[in-house]
C-alpha cells in the first residue's frame, strides 16, 4: 500500500522526522517531489564559517553551484573517504540547549562553536566531542576520527558492541564535562 505524505506530515525537524519515530521498517521511501525556486529567488546561507570564509565564496554573485562544490571541498577535507576508512558520517547530532545553558558553557569556554537555534542554542558536538579528548582516540577497532572528532570510524573488525561502547563512553565524558547529552545519529538495527 503507498501513502502519500506532504511537508508537514513528514514532520521535518533538525536531523529528525516523522520516519525516524514511526515503527522500525513499517515504511519504506520510494519516491520523493521536491518543489524548486527559480533562479534569482535563491539565497545562500552561509552560516558555518567554513562556507564564509570559502575561497570559491568570495566571488559575487554567489551560485548554487559555487556553495555545492565548496561544501564538497570542505566535506573531502575533513571527512574520511568512506571507501578508504569505514565510517558512520557524523555520528551525534549537534545538541540544543537554553541559553542559560550556552551563557554558562561560554563563561568556562570562550572558544564554544555554537549557532543560535529557535530561540535556543545549537552547540557542535564535534567541538564538545574534540574538548573531551576524544578527536583521534580509539577503542579498541573504532574511534573518533582525528580530523573531524563528529565521526566515528571502524579500523577493521569492529562489531555492535565496540561501536556501542565507544558511544557510552563519549557520551559519558561530554556529559561530565559539559552536562549535555549527545544523541545519536544513526537508528541502531538489531
Amino acid at each position: 500500500q503507498y501513502l502519500w505524505l506532504d511537508t508537514a506530515d513528514c514532520q521535518f525537524a533538525y536531523r529528525d522526522s516523522f520516519f525516524k519515530r514511526a515503527p522500525q521498517g513499517r515504511y519504506m521511501i520510494v519516491a520523493v517531489q521536491f518543489k524548486l525556486v527559480t533562479a534569482g529567488a535563491w539565497t545562500p546561507i552561509l552560516r558555518y564559517p567554513d562556507l564564509q570564509h570559502h575561497p570559491l565564496l568570495q566571488k559575487t554573485p554567489i551560485t548554487a553551484q559555487a556553495v555545492f562544490q565548496a561544501v564538497i571541498a570542505i566535506r573531502q577535507q575533513k571527512l574520511p573517504d568512506p571507501a578508504v576508512l569505514a565510517n558512520a558520517g557524523s555520528f551525534f547530532k549537534n545538541p540544543i540547549v537554553t541559553t542559560a545553558h550556552y551563557e554558562q558553557l561560554l563563561a568556562q569556554y570562550p572558544d564554544l562553536v555554537a549557532y543560535p537555534y529557535q530561540g535556543q542554542y545549537k552547540l557542535a558536538a564535534g567541538w564538545l566531542i574534540d574538548h573531551a579528548g576524544w578527536k583521534g582516540k580509539r577503542l579498541g577497532p573504532v574511534g573518533m576520527h582525528k580530523n573531524q572528532a563528529l565521526v566515528l570510524v571502524n579500523y577493521g573488525g569492529a562489531r555492535a558492541a565496540d561501536v556501542a561502547a565507544l558511544v557510552q563512553q563519549v557520551q559519558q565524558q561530554v556529559f561530565e564535562l559539559f552536562q549535555v547529552q549527545l544523541e545519536q545519529e544513526p537508528i541502531a538495527v538489531q
